[in-house]
């Protein structure tokens, strides 16, 4: 089998646009003479045919058409060949008039009628292959299901390698009973019925659909006992086929993002983020870039971490540093003078934060301590501190931890500075996501660990959670704490088994049910009190705030590091924190 390259197919196209030219030539003198040309007109017939199509082959190779994927070929690559065939013909209308002895007796009007001749030929040779593949199916490929009529529909009919399109459904009253690509588009609501009558082998959604929907149509599909199911979008300007992800089906796209407020607080401005190697601090550092910001200031303790952020950003400003250093934190802050901090850096995994109980409330509580008086000792206008819902009556180390950063945050007297907590839940995908160990043990074959069929968590795509991060810090005055609506709570077990359908093993992976562990509680709360404030943005609630002596919360805040029961410490600190032990 030969190997099709660019000099290959350039080669291909030289040699038969100079035989077509010959061949297009040859006619447009033949029609001109009704077929009956004298001789005396042939006779430079070499002379102008090497002309004219030296020209030709130059003007395309100008316009680059020999580098075109011919498969591909649209009315952008016609307007191309048809100016090529005008410079061409321009070029050669000029040369006559300047020397026409050589090419004398030459009827003029042959050029016209093989201008147009040559325009047809060459361009038919070009879209023979385009027309060949699409006009060939391949019912061998698998029957597909095409739901969603949507400006990607077309180019999914023309594609005849990977699948072959059996039907087409809509919800929308518009498209149903109309024609596309000869294709009758059927109603959604006859989903079940489609599938069945087609045999259906697999199903594309190729049009974006609101979550709920896409849950709908998902377990349809499923129960239809279809498996194979894929999405097809435009991600960063490029065409992309792929699998349905458990994040799409979770996904909760706030319908009152902001973009203009977030980009207006953004743009061009100095941005210090902490933890910016982490999972949710990295994409902060993404969303930074998006909306404007001037210059990043990317902290981290974790070397990899941080080299690998900075690989995605080269001009950001590097420095492995721990936010539990606070004489460095302080210097830091001072010498780049940053018009944002964005504190996202904290020990996050539940049951490392119980075993080690001392370390988590050093780096997440003396670590936040250190970044707000840096901060306010500096006057730097705003500060933006990463909370979690896990800090609502704490049964954990880590949840308490964060209560009392909160604490901090809201009694501190903060000068010039405007703090903000923000506190959400679960983001998907995020370092420590059930997601990921899912992904892994499903991969092995299983079983499934879950550790309570009752347990339940808010769920938020990591962009989307960042995103409103960044607009709940806009409209903050300082000592706010903003509770972002993460929707409704998902059973784990709901999660478990839609991965496992996801992977097409029902029935093949179980799940386990492991027992709830230390610092564990079945639900997440985001709200304390039903008195929170809500703000002109939906997805954002304003918690009532807390009140607590500062010199106190200081002088218990410095025990964390040396008091022999520091589970006891955050104890006497949020009264609600309940204790489950643990090892230090």
């Amino acid at each position: 089998m030969i190997t099709v390259t660019p000099l290959r197919r350039t080669l291909f196209f030289v040699f038969f646009d100079a035989v077509l030219s010959w061949v297009t030539l040859y006619l447009s003198y033949n029609l001109r003479f009704n077929f009956h040309v004298e001789p005396q007109y042939m006779e430079n017939f070499l002379k102008v045919f090497l002309l004219l199509t030296g020209l030709k082959i130059g003007a395309l190779a100008y316009f680059r058409i020999y580098q075109v994927s011919w498969r591909f070929v649209s009315l952008y690559e016609a307007k191309k060949l048809f100016w090529a065939h005008l410079v061409a013909y321009g070029l050669f209308v000029v040369v006559y008039y300047m020397i026409p002895e050589p090419f004398q007796p030459f009827p003029r009007s042959v050029l016209m009628i093989d201008f147009f001749l040559s325009f047809i030929f060459l361009g038919a040779l070009r879209i023979a292959k385009r027309l060949f593949v699409e006009g060939g199916e391949n019912r061998d490929l698998p029957k597909t299901l095409l739901v969603g009529v949507s400006p990607y529909t077309q180019l999914l009919l023309k594609e005849k390698e990977r699948f072959y399109v059996s039907a087409i459904v809509d919800d929308s009253p518009m498209v149903v009973r109309s024609l596309v690509m000869d294709h009758r588009v059927e109603a959604l609501d006859d989903l079940e019925t489609v599938i069945a009558r087609e045999q259906i082998e697999s199903v594309i959604i190729s049009k974006p659909f609101d979550v709920l929907d896409l849950q709908k149509i998902y377990k349809r599909i499923n129960r239809a006992g279809i498996y194979d199911i894929k999405v097809f979008s435009l991600e960063n300007q490029q065409e992309k086929l792929r699998p349905v992800t458990v994040e799409d089906l979770l996904a909760r796209h706030p319908k009152d993002l902001d973009t203009e407020t977030i980009g207006d607080f953004v743009r061009g401005k100095r941005i210090l983020i902490t933890g910016a190697g982490g999972s949710i601090g990295s994409e902060i550092v993404r969303q930074c870039h998006a909306y404007g910001a001037d210059e990043l200031v990317l902290v981290d303790n974790g070397e990899y971490n941080l080299y690998a952020i900075g690989e995605e950003f080269p001009d950001a400003s590097l420095h492995l540093l721990s936010v539990t250093d606070r004489e460095g934190i302080s210097e830091l802050i001072g010498r780049i003078g940053p018009d944002v901090v964005i504190h996202a850096a904290a020990y996050k995994h539940v049951p490392l934060c119980e075993a080690n109980p001392r370390a988590a409330a050093v780096n997440n509580v003396w670590g936040t301590q250190n970044v707000i008086d840096g901060c306010i000792a500096h006057e730097i206008p705003r500060l933006v501190i990463i909370s979690t819902d896990k800090a609502v009556r704490p049964t954990n180390v880590m949840g308490a931890t964060k209560r009392v950063t909160e604490l901090y945050a809201q009694n501190v007297d903060a000068g010039q500075t405007e703090i903000v907590a923000v506190r959400f839940g679960n983001v998907l995908g995020s370092s420590g996501s059930v997601i990921p160990k899912f992904k892994a043990q499903i991969e092995s074959g299983g079983p499934v660990t879950v550790t309570h069929p009752e347990m339940t968590r808010y769920f938020m795509l990591i962009p989307e959670a960042c995103q409103l991060v960044l607009q709940a810090a806009s409209i903050a005055q300082g000592g706010e704490l903003f509770i972002l609506d993460m929707g409704e709570p998902v059973k784990i077990v709901d999660l478990a088994q839609q991965m496992i359908r996801l992977y097409g093993k029902e029935g093949e992976v179980e799940i386990v049910y492991t027992g709830l562990r230390p610092g564990e509680k079945l639900y997440e709360e985001l709200l304390i009190s039903p008195d929170d404030a809500k703000t002109s943005y939906p997805s954002i609630t304003v918690a009532r705030p807390t009140s607590y002596p500062i010199e106190k919360l200081r002088e218990q805040i410095s025990r964390l590091g040396t008091d022999s029961d520091v589970r006891k410490v955050l104890k006497m600190i949020v009264p609600e924190y309940s204790i489950h032990g643990g090892v230090e």
